[in-house]
């Protein structure tokens, strides 16, 4: 079904973590940083908050040192001179 849609399913070997670490330390962040920090009333006010922080935070503001201490959203920008 992938190869059909021309889907790439994994970019490391079968039994590789390599494909999955910027996923899961994705989810890591932002359960420590947010889901951990609050009880959520429900569902939808959860759903609410990741969009939150992932559009309002984490994209704009959050440095991150594998982009060399920028947000992603610095990093996307080409630097002009």
């Amino acid at each position: 079904m992938a190869a059909e849609l021309d889907i790439q399913l994994s970019v490391g070997s079968a039994g590789q973590c390599w494909g999955n670490a910027l996923a899961e330390s994705f989810f890591a962040t932002t359960k420590r940083e947010l889901l951990d920090t609050t009880v959520w009333s429900s569902r939808a006010t959860a759903r609410t908050a990741i969009f939150d922080f992932i559009e309002g935070w984490y994209n704009l503001h959050r440095l991150h040192s594998s982009l060399g201490y920028r947000s992603p959203a610095d990093y996307e920008t080409p630097l002009t001179a």
